[in-house]
């Protein structure tokens, strides 16, 4: 009798988990689909009315005479974003290899608490350091050797190049994390078998374990662009805030720009009607920005396993 009432707690308090962790995931996907829905209910009436191509591919925003587009604002979102990718991707991976293959336990023990401190310094200390002294080097540099090759409004520091650092450095968290742990995922026969074949440590590392663990590496790559793609405070303090398309060339990492979450928390606050119902639609943008990107990243891991 006893051992009965026993199993009939055992099995009623299991199923008040299992309710409690379904409410808990229903309520992640509501919020998602209520955030979805309250953006295209605010955004998507002005862009029929406005016009897609008017809004995605205009290259003027001067909400003043009611002119909305956000092409420059796209342009500087992808180039700033690109060029966190391209300087903390490869940091962000070695750094993973190091710490996963490389680094002895009593070293990774220091790094690894550090790295993870990253991840919570708040955006706002990133933008200060991205003022004092990222952008005081570029200044310098743009003032200094390539003052020559540069117009004035490129020299003062606030730039693609700037935004680009800053957003490097604040993705190397998830992409060191990320990572680190897909090299650990990969079984240590692989490693054993290409030693047995007369491979180098390294070389066991480059040709075997690496590749071995790209589809976790590129999904980590993917998320730190989504954490690119979504910064707002440290890009406004960085990059400069000027809706323009950049030059050209390698002079165009040095143009100020501004981003799309920069345009939505830099107007919102004294927006009027359609303006607010145009930023609105920005947000639609990003938010189908990053739908894709995790999209890429489910249809990554789904074919990883």
């Amino acid at each position: 009798m006893q051992q009965t009432l026993k199993k009939k707690a055992a099995n009623l308090e299991e199923r008040i988990v299992k309710i409690i962790l379904i409410i808990m995931a229903l309520a992640s996907v509501f919020s998602i689909g209520l955030i979805g829905f309250f953006l295209f209910k605010e955004g998507l009436p002005f862009v029929w009315n406005y016009g897609i191509t008017n809004f995605l591919f205009g290259t003027t925003w001067n909400p003043t005479n009611q002119i909305y587009g956000i092409f420059p604002m796209i342009i500087g979102t992808v180039l700033v974003t690109i060029l966190a990718i391209v300087i903390g991707a490869p940091i962000g991976i070695a750094v993973a290899v190091f710490l996963a293959e490389v680094a002895p336990a009593r070293l990774t023990r220091i790094i690894k608490p550090m790295v993870d401190l990253l991840a919570g310094i708040p955006s706002v200390v990133y933008g200060l350091f991205g003022i004092v002294v990222i952008r005081s080097m570029i200044r310098s540099l743009a003032h200094g050797p390539l003052g020559e090759y540069l117009p004035g409004t490129y020299q003062t520091g606030y730039s693609v190049l700037a935004g680009g650092i800053i957003l490097a450095i604040m993705i190397l968290p998830t992409i060191i994390t990320i990572s680190a742990d897909a090299i650990r995922a990969v079984p240590k026969e692989y490693k054993e078998a290409a030693l047995g074949l007369g491979s180098t440590d390294w070389q066991s590392v480059y040709s075997v374990v690496v590749p071995a663990a790209k589809s976790g590496i590129i999904t980590s790559i993917i998320l730190g662009t989504g954490r690119a793609l979504g910064e707002t405070m440290a890009i406004i303090m960085v990059a400069g805030n000027t809706v323009q398309i950049p030059e050209f060339g390698w002079q165009g990492i040095f143009a100020p720009v501004r981003t799309l979450t920069g345009n939505v928390a830099l107007e919102m606050g004294y927006a009027g009607p359609e303006h607010r119902q145009a930023l609105f639609a920005t947000g639609i943008v990003l938010f189908i920005f990053i739908m894709i990107l995790n999209s890429i990243t489910l249809a990554l891991v789904k074919k990883e396993h």
